[in-house]
């Protein structure tokens, strides 16, 4: 069913005049001018066929039909706000969708989710396996993607972009390889990966040697697992948290940004 189209604006115009029988106080509480007002009314009037207000020598009146609908408009008016409240509420309460690559939840995401997740208890947290899901199709919230920038999408860079080449200690002197590495012109892999958590598991079983993002590596320095064989150079991509612009302004999502994004939430 075709639903008629309803000038909402010039609605909301009309139920503020109607309450103050005033385009001045009304004015005054829509932030417009009372020209913007009479404007609204004057157009609602021809769009409904009807007169809404006359003037008197004790100033604003409504018609019979300017009365006629208020009721309705007003409980119409108040549904409106019940169903934005019921859509907040159930964006903001229950459950993220999150999208990660796994070395990098590991490493990086669990560790500074926790303490979110101890303040937010009753909220369960979904972890896709694909970090390049479509957010539709999977229903994110939010994705972690090693890339150059947001492009279409909202998002926040998580560390810098830095590399570091790593090994274990008395690692075979070797190189390890994976699309994002980089190495010198020189160096002849003898290991090929297809990310930079395989490369990461082959470095710390001891098999060589590679180049990869800092942020994913910093635990591994710190406990000595692995050990850095140089300092961080600069990186092409880096992690970044992103979402659409929809999911990027919901209450849920700005609360886990904030603490994904502070400075009190490294566990170093």
């Amino acid at each position: 069913m075709k639903r008629t189209h309803l000038p909402l604006n010039a609605l909301r115009v009309y139920d503020a005049a109607a309450r103050h029988l005033s385009f001045t106080r009304a004015a005054d509480e829509l932030a417009v001018t009372p020209a913007a007002v009479g404007q609204q009314i004057r157009a609602l009037e021809d769009h409904l066929g009807v007169v809404l207000f006359r003037r008197t020598s004790k100033g604003l009146e409504l018609t019979p039909e300017g009365t006629a609908g208020l009721d309705a408009l007003r409980e119409g008016f108040l549904s409106f706000e019940e169903s934005v409240a019921a859509m907040q509420a159930g964006q903001s309460s229950d459950r993220y969708t999150i999208a990660a690559p796994r070395e990098f939840y590991a490493a990086w995401l669990a560790p500074r989710l926790a303490p979110f997740q101890a303040e937010t208890p009753g909220v369960q947290y979904i972890l896709a396996p694909d970090e390049g899901a479509d957010f539709t199709q999977a229903n994110l919230d939010l994705a972690i993607r090693f890339v150059t920038g947001p492009g279409e999408l909202e998002g926040v860079q998580l560390a810098p972009a830095l590399k570091v080449e790593v090994a274990a200690p008395n690692a075979r002197n070797a190189w390890i390889d994976w699309p994002e590495a980089g190495l010198p012109d020189e160096a002849s892999p003898c290991v090929k990966t297809s990310s930079a958590g395989q490369a990461m598991s082959s470095a710390l079983a001891g098999m060589g040697r590679t180049l990869l993002p800092l942020a994913l590596v910093e635990s591994a320095l710190a406990n000595g697992t692995l050990e850095a064989l140089g300092e961080p150079v600069e990186s092409r991509r880096a992690y970044w948290l992103l979402a659409p612009v929809p999911q990027w302004r919901s209450k849920k999502v700005k609360a886990l940004v904030a603490h994904l994004t502070s400075a009190d939430t490294d566990p170093a």
